[in-house]
């Protein structure tokens, strides 16, 4: 797969991408040397800097790893580095899902896949919205992500790349964010979850109302 086209499939700049790690950086610091000090108060500095390095370093090295997580496409391989780097097999994935995560008012819509080659999982952000806007994946990514998905011949990808070309012709007519179908599918999902996954049977009815 060397001589195939990298796709890449982040929904977020990097810049962005590093400014929410950084944030989540500090609010590991501060969250660890908050209950040190309370700790510190009846062990001393060891009680301190002990609390502040159990509490803080596992947020510490998430937010790195956040910082330099990217997702691309290849072939019908979809994958993500960070720490490692992840691949799922679109072709063979044994679940595809639609996820939408409900987090600070910004509902974002993600690709669930997960299978082979090293039955990993990998959740593919493709669009956020808050309020009437939003962000989504690019038209290009978008399409190339569309084409793999139709390419398995497998029907629940067939169902998922259905609803991303009406993505993408809504956008073609100008449509604004909130008559878009990502939008619309982030709309439906019950409030007061955090993430949720959409039931395939309801997806796939969605996507037959579409244009």
């Amino acid at each position: 797969m060397s001589d195939q086209e990298t796709v890449p499939l982040d929904l977020l700049e990097r810049s962005a991408v590093r400014k929410r790690a950084r944030n989540v950086g500090v609010a590991a610091i501060v969250f660890g040397a908050a209950f040190g000090g309370v700790v510190g108060v009846l062990a001393g500095p060891v009680g301190f800097f002990s609390t502040l390095v159990i509490l803080a370093l596992p947020l510490l090295l998430l937010s790195y790893a956040e910082s330099r997580k990217t997702y691309w496409l290849r072939g019908t391989e979809v994958a993500a580095r960070a720490f490692g780097t992840r691949a799922v097999e679109l072709s063979t994935a044994e679940k595809l899902n639609v996820v939408v995560t409900d987090l600070r008012g910004a509902r974002t819509v993600s690709l669930l896949v997960s299978g082979p080659p090293k039955n990993k999982a990998l959740n593919v952000a493709v669009a956020m919205y808050a309020g009437t806007g939003g962000k989504e994946l690019g038209i290009y990514s978008l399409r190339r992500l569309a084409d793999a998905l139709a390419s398995t011949g497998d029907t629940r990808a067939l169902v998922l790349s259905q609803l991303l070309v009406a993505q993408l012709k809504a956008e073609a007519r100008g449509d604004a964010a909130a008559d878009r179908p990502l939008y619309r599918l982030a709309s439906l999902a019950p409030q007061g979850r955090m993430a949720q996954r959409l039931d395939p049977d309801d997806v796939s009815r969605f996507v037959t109302t579409l244009e």
